[in-house]
């Protein structure tokens, strides 16, 4: 496939010559080392709004970032203008940069040791695939998927809209140090936000699919459905009296849990002494039956790479087993400054899942309401009430009350509240009805207490 084909207007080769060009120059200035990145982005987002079409928006962009060192320093610009001039104005300008930057010890490339410099070792991890859409087909298959959320029920009354996304990239990096590297990478997304009810008690709520393979997105009916019928559960909500009670977070809503781990756990936290959880590696963190692994080389996974943002190697690994953290999430500059080596995690975390070994392949969302028993079932979240330092947690909440292990009643206006060092220790289960936000899998989550703040 030609890279007309591909939608780019940049092969790899290309990108290769860039990479080469802006290395070749910053030697020639004078730099000790150097790193560079030239990437394009391509796509067209369309959104559909109560059975008309809204907006039809195409993007296209490049970029050329280098970074230069003289020694421990460190100078870093960028451009996206290719020309010859701009090119070497730009590594001039990384150059100057470092020039008057005071030094850093810890500054610096990878060392050779941890780079993916083997490139016929590196996994095939199928992230490519181009969705040739086109404007008329994309708004009617968000038109579909908003017809298909209206017509669940009379109760659906309006919609925020429909919209579908088809995105394309392609990256090239290389540094002084003898990395070469670059793939294409695709993501494409279907979502639709209908509203329930008239008046003072509307409620809204949405659903989405995002794929690399868009034969790989949900249907535009069941997107639809399923966004209307949560809209429809969320009617006649309540408040409900202040308690300590059970909370099961749903799936989607727990993957912000295994996010809160990793930042916890990032090198950035770490050596700012800025996490709750600072020395606790080889320390018990999860409740004794919980594990977190990663998979970064995950055929069409969300969050693979065959290495990171500095080249370094990604490895498949156990994060944390039987509860006991087994490894940080650091970069090459976080783990010198904390004593360390990398890990492989410049640019974040690979394809997390959280699970269980309790789990039972029948564990699913009745039985862990069921397992809940009476006591608060959150869907959503609301506010940014998490302090890393302390593992304080407090947030704005909406979900179903629960009782006798059957939802009673929609539940909103009400606080969640813990400490996600205790939350973590005391997690009682993790269903089998999986969802992956992002790049983080993991089921329904319960807790044993929080304290919820109601009326």
């Amino acid at each position: 496939m030609s890279q007309a084909e591909q939608g780019f207007a940049y092969s790899q080769d290309q990108f290769r010559q860039l990479i080469e060009d802006v290395l070749a120059e910053a030697k020639q200035l004078g730099a000790s080392d150097a790193g560079a990145e030239v990437s394009e982005g391509s796509g067209m987002s369309v959104s559909v709004r109560r059975g008309q079409l809204e907006n039809v928006e195409r993007n296209r962009d490049k970029s050329l970032g280098i970074s230069v060192y003289l020694g421990q320093r460190r100078g870093n610009a960028s451009t996206s203008d290719f020309s010859v001039k701009a090119l070497k104005d730009t590594v001039r300008a990384a150059y100057d940069i470092a020039r008057f930057t005071a030094e850093d010890e810890f500054a610096g490339l990878p060392d050779e040791q941890d780079l993916s410099l083997d490139a016929e070792a590196r996994p095939s991890l199928d992230l490519f695939h181009p969705w040739a859409i086109t404007a008329e087909a994309a708004a009617e298959l968000a038109l579909e998927c908003e017809a298909a959320a209206l017509r669940t029920d009379a109760r659906i009354t309006n919609s925020e809209g429909a919209a579908v996304s088809a995105q394309q990239s392609h990256f090239f990096t290389g540094n002084s140090r003898g990395f070469r590297g670059g793939y294409a990478s695709s993501r494409h997304s279907l979502s639709v936000a209908p509203i329930a009810g008239r008046g003072a008690g509307m409620e809204r709520d949405a659903w989405y699919s995002s794929m690399r393979d868009a034969a790989d997105l949900a249907s535009a009916e069941s997107v639809g459905r399923y966004a209307a019928e949560r809209a429809l559960a969320r009617l006649k909500g309540r408040k409900v009296k202040t308690a300590t009670v059970p909370v099961l977070f749903e799936s989607p809503v727990a993957a912000g849990l295994l996010g809160a781990l990793v930042q916890a756990t990032s090198g950035g936290a770490l050596y700012r002494r800025a996490s709750f959880l600072l020395d606790s590696l080889d320390q018990q963190i999860l409740a004794p039956h919980v594990e977190v692994v990663e998979d970064p080389h995950l055929l069409k996974g969300k969050a693979s790479a065959p290495f990171d943002d500095e080249g370094v190697i990604t490895r498949p690994r156990t994060v944390v087993e039987a509860g006991v953290l087994k490894g940080y999430f650091l970069s090459t500059y976080s783990a010198r400054k904390l004593g360390l080596r990398t890990t492989g995690h410049a640019g974040g975390s690979h394809n997390l899942t959280m699970r269980s070994r309790a789990t039972a392949p029948g564990d699913d969302l009745p039985t862990m309401l069921r397992r809940l028993g009476t006591g608060l079932f959150v869907t959503e979240l609301m506010g940014q009430g998490v302090n890393y330092v302390t593992g304080d947690y407090s947030r704005g909440a909406s979900g179903y009350w629960v009782e006798n292990g059957e939802i009673a009643f929609p539940v909103n206006e009400v606080t969640i509240a813990g400490n996600l060092k205790d939350m973590f220790r005391q997690i009682v289960g993790i269903g089998s009805d999986t969802y992956t936000l992002g790049g983080k899998t993991v089921g329904s989550l319960l807790l044993p207490q929080m304290k919820l703040a109601g009326s």
